[in-house]
C-alpha cells in the first residue's frame, strides 16, 4: 500500500467523538501486529494439526493399554483438538480484522454500527463490538 493510500485509509477509519483520527503509522502498526499474529497462528495451527495426526495414528497401537493409558491418550487428543479450534478461531478473527481494515469498516461495531474506540482496538485489535454491545452479549 502506498503512503498516500495508507494515509487516506487511516483517516477514513472511524473514531469515537473526541478521539484523534487514526494516523497512517498507527494503522501500519496495527496491520503489522495483525499480520504477525496471523502468521504465528497459521504456524501454530499447522503444528497442532500434525500433533493431532500423530496422536490419531498412535491411538490404534495401544490395544493392550490399561484404562489410565487410554484415558491419557484421549485427554491428549482432546487437548490438541481444543488448541487447534482455538487457533482456528483466532486466525479467523485476525483475518476478519485485516479485511475490515482494507474495506474501511474497521472500528465500527458490528452490532450497533457506532465506532468501537481507538483505545479498545489498540488493546484488542480483533474487537468487533463496542464495550456496551460486548457487555450485552456477555450477559446473555
Amino acid at each position: 500500500m502506498s503512503k498516500a493510500a495508507a494515509a487516506e485509509s487511516a483517516s477514513a477509519l472511524p473514531v469515537r467523538p473526541g478521539e484523534d483520527p487514526w494516523t497512517p503509522d498507527e494503522v501500519a502498526a496495527l496491520r503489522a501486529e495483525l499480520d504477525a499474529d496471523a502468521t504465528r497462528l497459521r504456524r501454530e495451527l499447522t503444528e497442532t494439526e500434525h500433533e493431532i495426526a500423530d496422536l490419531l495414528r498412535d491411538s490404534g497401537e495401544g490395544a493392550g493399554d490399561d484404562q489410565a493409558d487410554a484415558g491419557t491418550k484421549t485427554f491428549e487428543r482432546e487437548h490438541e483438538l481444543s488448541l487447534a479450534n482455538n487457533s482456528r478461531d483466532m486466525l479467523e478473527q485476525t483475518e476478519r480484522a485485516l479485511a475490515r481494515i482494507d474495506a474501511g469498516t474497521y472500528g465500527l461495531c458490528e452490532s450497533c454500527g457506532e465506532p468501537i474506540g481507538k483505545a479498545r482496538l489498540q488493546a484488542f485489535p480483533r474487537a468487533t463490538l463496542d464495550v456496551a454491545c460486548k457487555q450485552r452479549e456477555e450477559r446473555r
